[in-house]
């Protein structure tokens, strides 16, 4: 991409998208367009089409998508994979259609099986059953991927797809009913330490292992694959290290400075039991991540403290 270069980075409010809008500025990239959800329906065909007809992007990062934890994968699957179906394929035929010279897919780890090898390889997806809590988002993604490599195949169109491991940082999602595990926590010890409560609940048994990469990270990953990396092959980003959820739990308290009890509730679902991406792959093109979990936690609830009427809000 040159500085110059025309690039729609869609979902810029979101978590990963605000991250890629930060890099790119920083890098000294110009030309950047976006659109908030209000503006630009990514699940009307129509919208999506006249879109890319009168801007014409040369590049695209398509960062939007319908996200959340356990509990918003349980209660609204129709959602999960209506939504991200229709905004990916509405994005990347119209991208197609338009001539865009490059766009990157951002799925997710999700789409590898509940009982993959670890660390998970590009190579095991596929290979088993996926975790039921999240399959249909998860089976969204993996249509996304396939949708790159097809029309790279048939088309010959430079699409390459990434997928990251859980994520987290500046403009996450901290609403309790739809955040991931890290920015819940983040929410819940901060509020029991302005309440003084005396203990504070976290699901399941603290025992799955999970990888957090600050979303800086990713983005930078992101840039950097777009400029260096093509191929049908998919790409892991992530840290390369996971941690129990019990031992983020006694992170995130000791960062926020919270001094009562974590109780476990064993009732609720624990989810896949391990999640940590190989990153061999990502390594040989020439990327590794660069900061650590204990950085990006402070990072995260600096961010938090200075946004907090705005964090409880999904952004639009």
């Amino acid at each position: 991409m040159d500085l110059s270069s025309k690039i729609y980075v869609a979902g810029h409010r979101g978590l990963v998208g605000s991250a890629i809008v930060r890099k790119l500025e920083e890098k000294g990239y110009t030309n950047l367009v976006y659109r908030t959800s209000s503006e630009l329906d990514l699940t009307d065909k129509n919208k999506v089409d006249s879109f890319f007809e009168s801007e014409k992007p040369e590049y695209v990062f398509l960062a939007a998508a319908k996200v959340g934890g356990i509990v918003a994968n349980n209660e609204y699957p129709a959602d999960f994979i209506r939504d991200n179906l229709l905004i990916q394929t509405n994005v990347i035929d119209a991208a197609y259609r338009n001539g865009v010279q490059k766009l990157l897919f951002l799925g997710s780890t999700c789409i590898y099986p509940k009982f993959a090898p670890q660390p998970m390889n590009e190579d095991s997806l596929l290979t088993g059953i996926l975790e039921p809590t999240n399959e249909p988002y998860a089976i969204a993604k993996i249509a996304g991927i396939k949708m790159c490599e097809s029309y790279n195949r048939q088309y010959g169109t430079n699409y390459i797809s990434v997928m990251p491991t859980n994520l987290y940082g500046p403009n996450d999602n901290f609403d309790l009913e739809t955040s991931h595990v890290l920015p819940a926590l983040i929410r819940k010890f901060h509020e029991a330490k302005l309440n003084e409560t005396p203990t504070v609940e976290v699901w399941g048994t603290g025992k799955p292992r999970r990888e957090f990469l600050y979303s800086d990270d990713l983005a930078d990953a992101s840039v950097y694959l777009m400029n260096t990396y093509e191929g049908n092959q998919f790409v892991n980003v992530g840290l390369g290290k996971d941690i129990s959820i019990g031992e983020l739990a006694e992170k995130i308290k000791a960062v926020v400075g919270y001094e009562g009890e974590i109780i476990y509730n064993t009732s609720k679902p624990d989810g896949t039991p391990r999640k940590l991406v190989d990153v061999t792959k990502l390594s040989e093109i020439g990327w590794e991540a660069s900061i650590s979990l204990d950085q990006g936690l402070k990072e995260a609830y600096d961010w938090f403290l200075t946004n907090i009427e705005n964090a409880t809000t999904v952004a639009k």
